[in-house]
């Protein structure tokens, strides 16, 4: 028997929980934030990072047991679920790889990350095959602490280094509920030959400032999408129901015009699933909870219109 790991998002293990419930599924065990499913299990929204194929490796020693795992791969990133001490000696015998913060859109790591854990004393789970090139699914970038109003940008730059790299530079985008103005700035740093930015609230002046951005200042929820032709990209990180969200969506996707979305699914109190499963019955689309995300999660779509 093997298993699938799941960490959970750090204070949301009953967010993953409920998952596991929403899907119908049962969790064999659980220790600190991490699930083992038995068998191969889907992609969870809530988890952190999954790793699949989990080994059961018996080791004699700290010695015995980096010397395991280094038989199966090179890097490894190490969560630990008891017996922390004797954990971090092994990791400590392991070889060291990058931890430093990247720049934006920097090429992404080409070796794999694999995941262990001391599940026992003398027994390590472990795996080369996970869901994240950095070790338990964690990055940090170079920030930039002068131009984005807020820390809001972090989300769309993990989003367009991780998960679209190959998007490049021209065309049209549109950042609806862009106040103060944080994603309408990465998209503009993205080079774009136009970026319409939709509030009911100016972005700030410095943002402006760099040209090519029409700014509309009215309800997104009232936009006609044949006033804009054709769009690269739909960008969303607007404070509303989801359901909301999905009838501004998809009146942008019955027009045609738009090739590709990134788009926030905010949450009140609790995770609105019914709405969220909604988001996922769009075809070819996909929904994860980036690094940067917090009680949140991000939708995408790409070549909508394909």
């Amino acid at each position: 028997m093997h298993y699938t790991g799941y960490l959970a998002i750090h204070d949301m293990e009953s967010e993953l929980e409920r998952e596991f419930e929403v899907r119908g599924m049962k969790f064999a065990f659980k220790k600190e934030r991490l699930y083992l499913v038995e068998g191969d299990g889907p992609d969870m929204i809530w988890a952190q990072m999954t790793a699949r194929n989990l080994e059961k490796i018996t080791i004699t020693s700290i010695n015995d047991g980096a010397s395991k795992l280094k038989e199966k791969g090179r890097n490894w990133g190490l969560f630990t679920v008891g017996h922390h001490r004797r954990a971090q000696l092994i990791q400590d015998e392991l070889p060291k790889y990058n931890t430093k913060p990247i720049p934006f859109r920097h090429p992404l790591p080409s070796s794999p990350m694999g995941f262990w854990t001391l599940w026992e004393q003398d027994e390590i789970l472990a795996t080369q095959v996970t869901s994240s090139p950095f070790a338990i699914g964690e990055m940090d970038f170079q920030e930039d602490k002068v131009m984005p109003p807020s820390r809001a940008y972090l989300k769309l730059w993990e989003f367009f280094t991780v998960y679209a790299p190959e998007a490049i530079a021209g065309g049209t985008a549109i950042d609806v509920g862009s106040c103060p103005g944080g994603w309408t700035w990465v998209l503009r740093t993205l080079e774009f030959d136009k970026v319409h930015s939709v509030d009911k609230a100016p972005i700030e002046k410095r943002i402006m400032d760099l040209g090519r951005i029409d700014f509309r200042q009215e309800s997104a929820f009232g936009l006609d999408p044949k006033d804009f032709g054709e769009i690269d990209w739909f960008c969303s990180d607007i404070i509303c129901y989801p359901e909301r969200l999905l009838t501004l969506v998809n009146k942008f996707r019955a027009a045609g015009t738009v090739k590709n979305f990134v788009c926030t699914i905010k949450y009140q109190a609790e995770t609105d699933w019914e709405a969220t499963m909604k988001f996922l019955e769009i075809p070819g689309s996909r929904i994860v909870h980036l690094h940067h995300n917090k009680h949140e999660v991000t939708w995408f779509l790409k070549g909508a219109n394909a």
